[in-house]
C-alpha cells in the first residue's frame, strides 16, 4: 500500500511571507521588521475602505491588507488629524500586516503607527489587480492541503504519472528509463501533491530530494546534471496513477479497459492502472501507451468502447465471423 501523509498549515508568519515573496515578487520593507511574528491565518486578502471610513463591524482584520490606489487616495484628502485616526482603527485591530500597491509609499502617520502597533508595511510596484493575484496564489498554495506519497512522478508525453507499488519494485529504474527515452522527471521517492482548486493536484518534489534519484546498485545520481535541463520539471498535475506489483495469478487485471478505476487523493479521483510485473514485460513501453491512450480519452477517443460497439454491431448483423476484415486487390499478396 501507498504510503502518504497528508497535511495542511493553520498559519505562516509574516516573516515567511516576506522572505517568500521579496525575491518573487519584488515585495519590499517599508517599515522596520517588529512586526514579522505576526502570523497569517487566511489566505484571502482584504481591502480596508470601510474600515478606514469607520466602518468596522465586518473589518476582516486577520488577513493581509491591500492598500490600493482607492485607500491611498482617500486618505490623502484627510487632515493630518482626520487621516490619524482613520488609521488608528486599523491598527488597533490584529492585523498581520499591510501591503501598499501601484508604488505608492506609506505616509510618515503610518510609519510611526506601524511602529507604534508593531505591524510590518511592505510595498509593491504593480497594480492591485496583479497584486492582489499574485498574493492570492501564494497563499492559496501555502494554506492548500498537501500529501506527501512515497513514488516516482514522470511527465510523459504532457501526462503526469505517478509510478507507486513496494518499496524495491522498480519504480525509480522506470522512470529513469522514460527519461532517458526523453519524458521528463517531476519527483522521485517522496512527491508533494498540493490540491489547487476542485480537481487539480499539483505535484512537485522536496527542496532536499529535488531531482536526485537513488538507483539500488549504483547510488544517488542527479537527473538534472546528466540528462540537462529538458529532462526534468519542477512541478506537474497528476493525471494517472499506475500501481506497480508483482505477478499475482489470484489477482484479477483488466483486458478490455471498459471497468475503468479511479483512486482519491485529497477528495480527488485519479485514473487509475494496475500494471503486473512480470520478467521480460516492458513496463517503459507499457506507461507511454497507458498515456497516449489517456490523451486519446482526453479528446473523446476510447478504443475499448468503439471495440464494444463494433462488435456489437456485427452481433446484430449476424455476419460471418471468418469473413476478411480487407478485400485484397486481385494479384496483390503483400
Amino acid at each position: 500500500m501507498t504510503e502518504k501523509n497528508i497535511s495542511t498549515k493553520k498559519h505562516i508568519t509574516v516573516d515567511y511571507f516576506y522572505k517568500s515573496t521579496k525575491e518573487k515578487f519584488g515585495l519590499k520593507l517599508f517599515s522596520k521588521s517588529n512586526g514579522f511574528n505576526r502570523v497569517i491565518t487566511d489566505q484571502n486578502l482584504h481591502r480596508p475602505g470601510l474600515a478606514l471610513a469607520g466602518f468596522v463591524d465586518l473589518f476582516s482584520f486577520n488577513r493581509v491588507q491591500i492598500f490600493g490606489n482607492t485607500e491611498m487616495k482617500y486618505l490623502s484628502k484627510l487632515s493630518e488629524k482626520e487621516r490619524i485616526q482613520s488609521l488608528e482603527k486599523i491598527f488597533e485591530f490584529e492585523i498581520p500586516c499591510l501591503v501598499i500597491t501601484n508604488n505608492h509609499k506609506p505616509t510618515d502617520d503610518m510609519l510611526k503607527l506601524s511602529e507604534k502597533h508593531k505591524i510590518s508595511i511592505f510595498g509593491l510596484p504593480m497594480t492591485t489587480t496583479k497584486a492582489a493575484y499574485l498574493l492570492s496564489d501564494f497563499l492559496d498554495d501555502q494554506f492548500a492541503p498537501r500529501i506527501s506519497i512515497h513514488g516516482s512522478f514522470v511527465d510523459v508525453y504532457g501526462v503526469g504519472m505517478l509510478f507507486t507499488g513496494k518499496s524495491g519494485i522498480g519504480k525509480s529504474e522506470i522512470a529513469l528509463d522514460l527519461v532517458e527515452r526523453g519524458h521528463r522527471l517531476v519527483a522521485d521517492d517522496v512527491v508533494i501533491f498540493t490540491k489547487k482548486g476542485e480537481g487539480i493536484l499539483m505535484g512537485s518534489g522536496t527542496d532536499l530530494i529535488k531531482h536526485f534519484m537513488e538507483i539500488r546498485g549504483i547510488g544517488i545520481i542527479d537527473v538534472r546534471s546528466m540528462f540537462g535541463v529538458r529532462a526534468i520539471r519542477f512541478q506537474k498535475r497528476l493525471e494517472v496513477v499506475i500501481d506497480l506489483e508483482v505477478w499475482d495469478d489470484t489477482q484479477e487485471y483488466t483486458r478490455t479497459g471498459l471497468d475503468g478505476k479511479t483512486i482519491s487523493y485529497l477528495d480527488v479521483d485519479i485514473p487509475y492502472v494496475k500494471v503486473p510485473i512480470v520478467p521480460g514485460k516492458n513496463i517503459t513501453v507499457i506507461s507511454e501507451v497507458i498515456a497516449l491512450h489517456y490523451l486519446l480519452k482526453h479528446y473523446n477517443y476510447d478504443a475499448a468502447k468503439i471495440f464494444k460497439k463494433r462488435l456489437n454491431q456485427k452481433l446484430k448483423q449476424n455476419i460471418d465471423s471468418f469473413d476478411r476484415s480487407v478485400d485484397y486487390f486481385e494479384h496483390d499478396f503483400e
